[in-house]
């Protein structure tokens, strides 16, 4: 990927050209790096989850702000919002704080105010593309676990990591020595270095039996 493509984006969403165009130069000049987009609609047809945060109008026609809101949520998009409020659509801003909004602006607004929710929205989403990253390499190195594998890691991390090899054995029905190979192998495929970090780590992996 580039670094291009890795530059965080806000995307602003305006239906008032004259109002989005202001902001957009505005941020521009604070060395932002900016997408427009006229209706939640439009933003929703040309998004593909990159880096970024999410600045709208919450009352805009076709679709608003608490639908946009909607709709990211169900297709599991975490960018973060920042929605700008006239004074007559704060009890809607409110109600989109509770579904997760990170912050209203009213209008008129102050442009450090903007600028600082920005920062903190580019800063919130930079943190969970990391943790996702993160939980996804767990989860791979999960994937290269040969079933055996799986069966005694989840003995390993069950009952708050209190079995003894010799407990696992025996209810795996395999030997002591079995389970220490295979202990051996999962502590060097999931990088863990001890017993704790490893039941750290088994809490992003999926497919952790229902036992563990």
């Amino acid at each position: 990927m580039s670094d291009t493509e890795n530059t965080p984006i806000v995307y602003l969403i305006d239906d008032d050209d004259a109002v989005r165009n202001s902001i957009s130069m505005s941020l521009v000049v604070e060395g932002f790096s900016v997408k427009e987009y006229s209706s939640a609609i439009e933003f929703l047809e040309n998004y593909h989850d990159q880096p970024g945060c999410l600045v709208a109008d919450i009352q805009m026609p076709r679709m608003d702000g608490l639908e946009l809101q909607k709709s990211l949520h169900q297709k599991n998009i975490k960018i973060p919002i920042i929605f700008i409020t006239g004074h007559g659509n704060i009890p809607m801003s409110v109600k989109a704080m509770k579904s997760g909004a990170l912050d209203f602006i009213e209008k008129p607004f102050v442009k450090k105010d903007l600028l600082k929710s920005i920062n903190n929205a580019l800063h919130i989403d930079y943190n969970t593309r990391q943790k996702d990253k993160s939980h996804l390499e767990v989860q791979n190195r999960f994937n290269l676990l040969t079933s055996c594998e799986k069966e005694v890691l989840n003995m390993l991390v069950k009952d708050h990591a209190k079995l003894t090899n010799k407990e696992i054995a025996e209810t795996l029905g395999i030997s002591k020595r079995t389970v220490e190979v295979h202990r051996s192998s999962i502590m060097a495929k999931m990088l863990a270095q001890t017993r704790a970090e490893l039941v750290e780590l088994s809490r992003y992996c999926s497919c952790i039996l229902e036992t563990s």
